[in-house]
């Protein structure tokens, strides 16, 4: 596996417009974006109640990043996320960052109704990829 998995709620729409943004930052193609519901997941090992809960990347490596850890690793592999994750290193921020994305991620749903894709799904088409490809 080259790419980093980041496995996340394909039926969100929060989560899908965030994931439809990626496609576009990925410049080198380090991240395959998996929905939940792909089997890429499930072969992670990962109970899908934790999956449930919150964004996890896999990463090439094994290694597993979950909610704003995650968005911190994803982060520091994109150019022009680079800058803000580099801010989440600072002492205590990943603490209040992590608290944030578990009220954002029990909330995902409503704030996705307000917020989601809708309307600006077509302002921003996703990028095809091969790698993003549902098994």
């Amino acid at each position: 596996m080259n790419q980093h998995l980041v496995l996340y709620d394909g039926e969100c729409s929060l989560c899908r417009f965030q994931m439809r943004l990626l496609t576009w930052l990925d410049w080198f193609g380090v991240l395959a974006l998996v929905p939940i519901s792909d089997p890429r997941a499930a072969a992670t090992g990962i109970p899908s109640e934790a999956l449930d809960e919150q964004m996890h990347c896999v990463s090439n490596s094994g290694q597993i990043y979950r909610g704003a850890r995650c968005l911190r690793f994803v982060g520091m592999r994109l150019p022009l996320l680079f800058p803000f994750a580099l801010i989440l290193w600072l002492p205590g921020v990943i603490w209040v960052a992590q608290k944030f994305y578990a009220w954002i991620s029990r909330n995902r749903h409503r704030i996705g109704k307000v917020f989601g894709c809708k309307g600006a799904c077509g302002l921003m088409p996703a990028r095809k990829r091969e790698q993003d490809k549902v098994v």
